[in-house]
């Protein structure tokens, strides 16, 4: 972790150029300047080449003063990286400013006014940084002199594992042996004997040591169909550290409503539990459970006391204290034991051998073996390990990983941490510290794939090659780190085959605390006095989880360093912070990451102060759900380095500050759900040229609005991808314009949405729809496809025909439409709605991509009767509310004509089989 720190800092030390310091700041100065950066370069290659033997003797008893050395030098690394990062702002805004001058054309008397205190001002800011370069050539001086002292040795051997840990952890891969447990189990729960006894339900603990398997025990019960048939409700539920009672409890109320909750009151949401579970076979499992507060179980065990005879309580957890404190009796105490020797090198294999020839597979086989043997039985090791092999091509290769030194603690607990520190240590530097990152989560956090690129984006950890996108070096590493399974539970969805969630276990997620546990902090807002203000400063990464409604802690502002800050609102709303974050910006000016997002609906933030333009670091800002934002300030766009600002769903913004153009670096501007109270876009969108989301572009007229965007101003975002919807299409009138968009120029274009209502009735003339549509012709690789308030009568023929990739099309609300476009050619279309079409009278040959020729020769043939194969690919379809629909039975065409829909599966066609048949 700390070598990857210090390469970084290595290459920005490497990018300054000569000539380009001295220009900067001056010659004097300059060559000062250069001498000091020469300096600090060699001592930092000089560390380097001892930092693998330093993090090696840091854990050895003779070598305690080792860690601090390691500290001090990461501080300063960390340092030195803002101030080169400050010094790369600096010169960025600079550009701006002269590229700005030059486009308004000031008058030579009026640049010379102007020029004067801005050379005074870029003047003191470049000594300023220049200042602190010396004065941390200083530390690190000291910090290299230091090192001498413990006679570190250059790069070699292997790293030892940093610390043991205990948890558990859900195997999804095929499970090998377990088949004697899984019976005991369900024959504990609906077995002979599971009415028996006095209270109507029992609880039964899975109880073992970290990573051998309680969670994926526990889910083959549930899903045993034994099991399933036996209960009348099951119901799983993740109960990790903390035991968050009313969280658990509106869990379990969910499972039985079947919809999210927005309650609050602990007794009501009880009550309900209550009432749902009245004389019903229940099977509740907890899963993971860490407390040992019996106080924090007893109220909601009382709420499930009158479920039906013979219901069943399944625990796992680690600790047998635990078990007894939930109130499982011995004979319901089941202690899980390691797997057999074959049964682990089956599972390792599995993974292992993926892919190989059966003859690589025997030569492998007896090394495989000892390897095994290795795991000592512990499903996870020999998960991770096999996912290790798997990429080792060689025999000496394997050989090396059977003889790692760090196998040699003899505790079972304690050898988790070495299998998960392997696994590790072979990852390359920039996947340690995407996965170290990840510690600043909340345990079970569902983690979105997309945010959680952004969130390593923004702390510089995607470089890559030259040639590639940050995004995509960041996909490259998510699925490496998937395919070593330090990232599970993956979720897809229906529109997109790829992952969009996943979570990190809490073995996984305990070895990410351990790796950062000097810069990454966990706190409640009520919690900040167990810590000292020297342990403050070292501190880089901080979850602030509210548990109070209050504005934010004043000990917040002892973290000088912080580089990302994630709030954490699910309890409360963000509307109590609102009073801190002057304050929280002028003290916190390193921030990379800052999450102000809104987790619940209701009161908000209303306002950003003008001080965030102090935050020059910051990458990445979320305010999403901050209902009641009405405007940023225009301090914003003295953010240049920011990468992504997310305001999905702030749906009361007005506007977006008009020099945004300035933000060239921005590459997501998350603005979904916003359309209805963005009155515009400001002038300076089409300069983000790096800009890849844009969710909403509000589409305004030069007749209406002047000082807005137009729709000619996304020509220059050709990088944009995922998801576009164009609103306020209702208003535009400039044919010309549109085109200027050049739409189908954006490759990376999946889904468009083209909304013509005029929602904000900015306009009450007449006007063709019809041609604007053509004039936004969309990217031929598009997936998906929906165009609402379309008010011509017709849409072109051709428009869609070339988008032969499109699986989803909705027509919604075109009142004027009177026929159909030629859908049922299109060779890829999956599902189609047509709906609220006040005008369309019936469906005819057009809708179905039929020519009348093929019509003719079809009913002519003498030969035995065929179909014309339409919407080959078809498997929902649905038409809604067609007010003028008429029962029309040859609107179609000939009786003899047939039309056949290959794979249609289901959907509400409402009258369309009135008008024609398929078979």
């Amino acid at each position: 972790m700390l070598k990857s720190i210090v390469l970084a800092v290595l290459e920005s030390l490497g990018s300054l150029i000569a000539e380009e310091i001295k220009h900067d700041v001056g010659l004097a100065l300059g060559m000062g300047l250069e001498e000091e950066i020469r300096k600090m370069t060699a001592n930092f290659l000089d560390i380097q080449s001892v930092l693998k033997d330093a993090e090696e003797k840091q854990y050895e008893v003779k070598y305690a003063n080792v860690r601090n050395w390691l500290k001090n030098l990461k501080d300063v690394a960390y340092d030195v990286e803002d101030v080169l990062d400050e010094w790369n702002t600096a010169k960025l805004k600079l550009q701006l400013e002269k590229k700005q001058k030059e486009v308004e054309n000031f008058p030579l008397l009026k640049k010379i006014r102007y020029s004067v205190p801005s050379f005074i001002s870029q003047s003191s800011l470049y000594y300023n940084i220049a200042s602190k370069i010396k004065d941390l050539n200083e530390q690190l001086d000291g910090i290299a002199t230091e090192k001498d002292r413990y006679k570190f040795g250059s790069e070699k051997g292997v790293e030892e594992p940093k610390r043991q840990i205990t948890s558990s952890f859900v195997d999804e891969e095929k499970v090998y042996g377990r088949c004697q447990e899984t019976t005991i189990l369900v024959n504990k729960l609906v077995g002979e004997n599971s009415n028996a006894g006095g209270s109507s339900f029992h609880v039964i603990s899975i109880v073992g040591m970290a990573g051998i398997g309680k969670t994926t025990l526990a889910q083959l019960v549930y899903n045993h169909n034994d099991v399933e048939c036996h209960f009348d409700k099951r119901i799983w539920i993740c109960v990790s550290d903390p035991f968050d009672e009313i969280r658990i409890a509106k869990e379990i109320l969910e499972a039985f409503k079947g919809e999210a909750l927005n309650l609050v009151g602990k007794d009501y949401i009880l009550q309900q539990i209550h009432s749902h579970v009245l004389g019903k076979k229940i099977l509740l499992v907890l899963d993971d459970v860490w407390t040992e507060d019996e106080t924090k179980w007893e109220q909601l065990k009382n709420s499930l006391k009158f479920c039906s005879l013979g219901s069943r309580i399944l625990i796992t957890t680690r600790k047998e204290r635990v078990a007894i404190i939930m109130g499982t009796s011995t004979a319901n105490l089941f202690s899980l034991h390691t797997l057999s020797q074959e049964e682990c090198w089956s599972l390792l294999t599995h993974r292992a051998f993926y892919g190989r020839t059966r003859e690589e597979c025997e030569n492998l086989a007896d090394i495989s073996r000892k390897i095994a043997e290795k795991c000592q039985g512990l499903p996870l090791a020999a998960k991770i390990l096999g996912g290790l092999l798997r990429f080792k091509r060689t025999r000496e290769q394997w050989q090396s990983v059977l003889d790692s030194e760090i196998w040699g603690l003899e505790e079972a607990e304690r050898d988790l941490f070495p299998h998960l520190y392997l696994s590790y240590y072979e990852l390359p530097l920039a996947l340690k510290q995407c996965i170290s990152y990840c510690a600043v989560f909340l345990k079970d956090k569902i983690l979105n794939k997309d945010e959680l690129i952004k969130l390593w984006m923004a702390q510089d950890y995607l470089k890559g090659a030259q040639c590639e996108e940050m995004e995509i070096v960041g996909e490259e590493y998510f699925d490496e780190l998937m395919m070593r399974s330090f990232l599970q539970d993956f979720k897809r969805f229906e529109l997109d085959s790829g992952i969009t969630e996943c979570k990190m276990h809490d073995i996984i997620h305990d070895f990410a605390q351990l790796l950062t546990k000097d810069e990454c902090l966990m706190l409640v807002n009520n919690g900040f006095e167990e810590l000292r203000v020297d342990s403050c400063e070292k501190v880089r990464h901080v979850t602030l989880i509210r548990k109070e409604a209050v504005p934010t802690d004043p000990n917040i502002y002892y973290f000088k360093k912080l580089r990302s800050l994630l709030v954490d609102s699910s309890n409360h709303d963000t509307s109590s912070l609102s009073t801190s974050l002057p304050k929280l910006f002028d003290q916190l000016t390193c921030l990379r990451t800052l999450n102000l997002s809104n987790s619940l609906f209701g009161n908000s933030i209303e306002e950003l102060p003008d001080q965030i333009g102090k935050l020059v670091h910051l990458r990445y800002l979320n305010l999403n759900h901050n209902r009641k934002l009405k405007k940023l300030p225009e301090s914003v766009c003295e953010l240049c380095n920011l990468q992504t600002l997310n305001l999905t769903w702030c749906d009361s913004l007005e506007e977006l500050p008009c020099g945004i153009g300035k933000v060239i670096n921005l590459r997501h501007l998350e603005n979904e759900q916003t359309e209805l109270s963005l009155r515009a876009m400001p002038k300076g969108i089409g300069s983000l040229t790096n800009l890849q989301t844009l969710k909403v572009f509000v589409a305004m007229d030069t007749g209406i609005n002047s000082k807005a965007s137009t729709l000619g101003d996304l020509r220059n975002l050709v990088h944009l991808r995922g998801q576009l919807k164009i609103s306020g299409l209702g208003v535009v009138c400039d044919v010309a314009e549109a085109k200027k968009a050049e739409l189908q120029n954006k490759k990376g274009l999946r889904s468009l949405i083209l909304d013509f209502t005029d929602s904000k009735r900015l306009t009450s003339e007449t006007k063709d729809d019809g041609r604007l549509l053509e004039a936004l012709q969309p990217p031929p690789f598009l997936d998906k496809l929906e165009i609402w308030g379309y008010s011509s009568p017709t849409i072109s023929r051709n428009w869609m025909m070339g988008l032969t990739k499109l699986r989803h099309v909705s027509l919604g609300f075109c009142f004027h439409l009177n026929f159909l476009p030629p859908l049922g050619k299109l060779p890829s279309l999956e599902s189609l709605y047509i709906g609220e079409m006040g005008s369309l009278e019936k469906v005819g040959v057009e809708f179905l991509g039929v020519e009348r020729a093929e019509i003719t020769a079809l009913s002519s043939s003498s030969e035995s009767p065929s179909s014309i194969i339409v919407f080959p690919s078809l498997k929902h379809l649905e038409f809604r509310d067609m007010k003028e629909w008429e029962y029309k039975p040859k609107a179609i065409g000939h009786k003899s004509e047939s039309y056949s829909f290959r794979t249609l599966q289901k959907g509400d066609r409402g009258g369309l089989a009135q008008n024609f048949s398929h078979p």
